[in-house]
């Protein structure tokens, strides 16, 4: 490949990658001093301190579902939440409890798309 071809095609990559990461915001997740799964964790023996947490990602599903009307994540018990974030925190033991809740919303929406930060 020539040199000039070669520059424009590096140039046009370039603009490209910036593009992508401007249009990329960051997400501001107003939550607890602690979203870790190992907070999770430790909240087991505290049940206030659970029942926050799973007040929290049901708040996280109800904008979910405000958002985005046409995919809605149906109804289900605190329960099967709070065992849910016990499936994924037993996975992801270094993981976030607000990750733990987008990948619920992925998948009891019916998108189940991986997560986009």
């Amino acid at each position: 490949m020539n040199r000039p071809k070669l520059t424009r095609l590096i140039l046009a990559a370039s603009a490209g990658l910036m593009v992508t990461s401007a249009s990329a915001a960051s997400l501001n997740l107003l939550g607890f001093e602690d979203m870790s799964c190992a907070a999770w964790s430790k909240s087991k023996d505290d049940p206030d301190q659970r029942a926050a947490y799973v007040v929290w990602v049901r708040g996280f599903l109800t904008g979910h579902n405000y958002a985005l009307p046409n995919q809605q994540v149906s109804s289900f018990s605190s329960s099967t939440l709070e065992l849910k974030l016990n499936q994924y925190c037993s996975r992801n033991p270094t993981g976030q409890i607000s990750d733990a809740a987008m990948r619920m919303s992925d998948e009891l929406s019916g998108r189940n798309q991986p997560i986009k930060k």
